[in-house]
């Protein structure tokens, strides 16, 4: 009897938890659905941005958000205009230290694992700059059809911030979703001078703060913005060819920049190809490790007094 009523209970229970399942996964499924059905609504009408791709790393990148480095390394990539997150940046750049880790330590002598994994995040800090300065110089070649854009808006009676709304839907990106950002703080109250100082700050460069400068001052004192445009413009295009021009004649000398550390590290691979084993020797004691680590800091250091020299500011 008692057999018989432990199994009754136990089979109502069993039929319980089968009928929550179910009625807990229907639930999920029509809130499911109910929300992608309001993001697809809203969407629409433009009030959230459409969903991108799919995350990584999300409990990583909200860990990382939350410290200082974090921060600065999500300034950092909004500035490149890479759509990369900073936990799946920061994935990336340990997998990429963690490859030349094992390759310098396989293709060479386990001494020189540590320094190819440092220079991992040499390369990783080199290839944000190399795409913020990408994106700098882009958008620099933009800013002589933006003058044009905000004189011409401004001379037809629009007010300076329908005018930037009117360059951010008109130009092509970078220009077209940096001034997005600036439209869309003027909309929720941001003064122009904070909006435009945002953006010189994230795209750093002269010509940018010039044409900022002009702006903020026309809108501050109500001067004579068009003829102030006008001008702009046709200094602009006069400085976006003479980088032209100068980027053109010291191509080469940038090339040297790059060819004098490869040459050194191409030195080492032919070292150990001509006698297996040199590399370990050499750097089996300290005074051939010392020489080592000289060797590559004299290396970058002539890498960036070469850079340094080449550098010309217009």
């Amino acid at each position: 009897m008692e057999l018989q009523t432990l199994v009754s209970l136990t089979t109502g229970v069993t039929l319980l938890t089968c009928v929550l399942a179910v009625a807990g996964a229907h639930a999920y499924n029509t809130g499911k659905a109910q929300r992608r059905a309001l993001v697809d609504r809203l969407s629409a009408t433009g009030q959230i941005p459409v969903v991108g791709r799919r995350r990584y790393f999300r409990d990583l990148d909200r860990r990382l958000r939350r410290t200082g480095p974090g921060r600065k390394l999500e300034l950092r990539l909004a500035a490149t205009g890479l759509d990369v997150t900073p936990g799946e940046f920061f994935a990336a750049m340990l997998a990429t230290v963690a490859g030349l880790w094992l390759i310098g330590q396989a293709t060479l002598a386990p001494f020189f694992g540590p320094i190819a994994g440092l220079l991992g995040i040499w390369v990783a800090v080199q290839f944000l700059n190399w795409q913020r300065q990408k994106r700098i110089e882009k958008f620099i070649n933009q800013l002589p059809e933006l003058a044009r854009i905000l004189a011409n808006a401004t001379q037809a009676g629009l007010a300076l911030r329908t005018a930037i709304g009117m360059a951010a839907e008109e130009l092509e990106a970078p220009a077209g979703e940096e001034l997005s950002k600036v439209a869309n703080q003027l909309a929720v109250g941001a003064s122009m001078d904070d909006a435009l100082g945002e953006l010189a700050d994230r795209l750093p460069s002269r010509e940018l703060v010039v044409l900022v400068t002009t702006l903020v001052l026309s809108n501050r004192a109500g001067g004579q913005v068009v003829s102030a445009l006008r001008n702009l413009t046709e200094t602009l295009e006069e400085r976006k060819e003479t980088r032209r021009e100068i980027r053109t004649q010291l191509s080469q000398v940038s090339m040297t920049s790059y060819a004098v550390p490869v040459m050194g590290v191409g030195s080492l691979f032919l070292m150990n190809g001509v006698k297996d084993g040199a590399l370990d020797r050499m750097t089996g004691s300290p005074v051939g490790q010392a020489c080592v680590i000289i060797a590559f800091a004299l290396y970058a250091v002539g890498f960036v007094l070469i850079r340094r020299m080449s550098r010309i500011d217009v």
